[in-house]
C-alpha cells in the first residue's frame, strides 16, 4: 500500500482527493492492525491536507478527524482524542445541526470519551444527556 500510496502522491498530487482517501483507507488499516503510530502520523497528515483542500466542515475532514482520535484513544491519550472529539462536535453541529444521526454520533462520541477521562458530567458542548 505504501508503494500505491507514492504513485498516487507522485501522479495526482498530495493534495487531490483521491490521494487523500487512499492515506485515510491506509491509515485505518494500519490502526486495524495495531500499528497506531503508523496511523497517527499518517491521520495527522492527511487530516492537514484535508483541512486546507476541503475546510474544517467536510465529511471527508470530520471522518479523519475521527480516525486521529481513535489512534489517540488507542494510544493511551484520552485528552488529545477529547479534544478531536469536540472539535468533530462542534463542526458537525456548525454543518448538519444538532439533531443530524452523524451530530448525536459524535456528541456519544465525546461522552464515551470523557467517561475514559473519569469524567462523568456531560460536557457543555455536548447534546447527550447522563
Amino acid at each position: 500500500m505504501d508503494d500505491t500510496l507514492a504513485r498516487y502522491r507522485r501522479v495526482l498530487a498530495n493534495d487531490h482527493v483521491v490521494t487523500l482517501c487512499l492515506a485515510h483507507s491506509w491509515a485505518a488499516q494500519l490502526h486495524a492492525h495495531g500499528a497506531y503510530q503508523q496511523a497517527r502520523r499518517l491521520d495527522e497528515y492527511t487530516l492537514g491536507r484535508y483541512r486546507r483542500v476541503l475546510g474544517d466542515d467536510q465529511p471527508d475532514t470530520l471522518s479523519s478527524t475521527e480516525s486521529l482520535a481513535a489512534d489517540f484513544t488507542a494510544l493511551g491519550d484520552h485528552d488529545q482524542a477529547h479534544h478531536l472529539h469536540d472539535q468533530i462536535l462542534t463542526h458537525q453541529r456548525h454543518a448538519l445541526g444538532d439533531d443530524h444521526p452523524d451530530t448525536l454520533r459524535s456528541a456519544h462520541n465525546l461522552t464515551t470519551n470523557l467517561a475514559a477521562l473519569g469524567q462523568h458530567t456531560r460536557p457543555a458542548n455536548s447534546t447527550t444527556t447522563r
